[in-house]
């Protein structure tokens, strides 16, 4: 399936869960350290702007990878960001476009392909991250866990770890189910739970 498409699925299946955040949700802790579920929902949509001015050839500035804004309605910022996002890769030509990511890295580019593969993952584990603080199921589906793992398994050990884009790999057992193992991957404990509230 072209990535673009998987992409796709990726976004629904977080905007599902971003239409279920409740604004007594928001200020609720995550897996991801340093963010409230606000501070998380407002990455996804910085992180959908800035991957569309990356398509377009103006992902190099770090301010469109910083200045996402939820307004006064979370899930309608997120939509209308990942109704840009796919837009943007939609495009004619985009898989062999180079992406800028600073994010990883000052003057570190891609191809749309591959930086395409990186928001996949994103957003898919992003969904775990929302679901398991309010509550909510994630079933991601079959062939959009299988990509993720994919590009999970590329992500160096080299540099990861604190105030990195990713933490170090956990240890799972081996008959772990493909989610779990996705989690780890990236430094999640599966068996997270959030605080009580």
């Amino acid at each position: 399936m072209d990535v673009r498409q998987l992409d796709r699925q990726a976004l629904l299946l977080t905007g599902q869960l971003v239409s279920r955040v409740k604004p007594g949700h928001l200020t609720r802790a995550t897996p991801c350290a340093d963010w409230t579920l606000y501070g998380l929902l407002r990455h996804l949509v910085t992180q959908n702007q800035g991957f569309t001015a990356s398509a377009h050839g103006a992902g190099q500035p770090w301010a469109v990878w910083r200045d996402g804004d939820l307004g006064e309605d979370p899930a309608g910022a997120y939509e209308a960001s990942a109704d840009e996002v796919t837009a943007a890769f939609a495009e004619d030509g985009v898989l062999e476009r180079q992406f800028a990511l600073p994010e990883v890295g000052e003057g570190f580019a891609v191809t749309g392909k591959t930086a395409i593969g990186f928001h996949l993952l994103d957003y898919v584990v992003h969904a775990w991250d929302i679901a398991v603080t309010i509550g909510a199921p994630w079933e991601p589906a079959a062939e959009l866990t299988t990509a993720a793992l994919r590009v999970a398994a590329l992500v160096p050990d080299a540099g990861r770890g604190p105030g990195a884009p990713f933490r170090r790999r956990l240890v799972v057992p081996d008959n772990a189910p493909p989610t779990d193992r996705l989690l780890a991957l990236l430094g999640r404990d599966p068996s997270w739970t959030p605080e009580p509230y």
